[in-house]
């Protein structure tokens, strides 16, 4: 197994078409070798928001680095903060809003099921 060493600051964040906010793939089968993981870094600015699509096929974890946000998970909203997420599992979707006077760091991890 090799070690690879992702400089995540050196990654440029991007606008992604339909996606609000920027975002940065960080790990991926290009940048590491990863095959079945892909792991994004997205920034929302004030209103802005981030969908997790409901997925057969994968796992989801979603952590709040920065910032504050409203994680809305089957029509409820959880007021979270620096240090909360959410996991998903698969079928599960999540929305995440940027609510705070910050601008919202999430770190995203999708992971693909052995049997997908």
């Amino acid at each position: 197994m090799t070690t690879t060493f992702i400089d995540t600051n050196a990654i440029k964040p991007a606008r992604l078409q339909g996606m609000p906010g920027t975002h940065a793939q960080i790990i991926n089968q290009a940048l590491c070798g990863a095959e079945k993981a892909l792991a994004m870094l997205h920034w929302l600015e004030r209103g802005e928001h981030f969908d997790a699509p409901a997925d057969p096929s994968v796992h989801q974890l979603i952590y709040l680095m920065e910032g504050e946000a409203v994680i809305t998970l089957d029509n409820t909203h959880y007021a979270v903060a620096e240090g909360g997420g959410v996991y998903l599992e698969p079928s599960e979707k999540a929305t995440i809003t940027q609510a705070g006077a910050e601008p919202l760091k999430l770190f995203h991890l999708a992971v693909k099921r052995d049997d997908a």
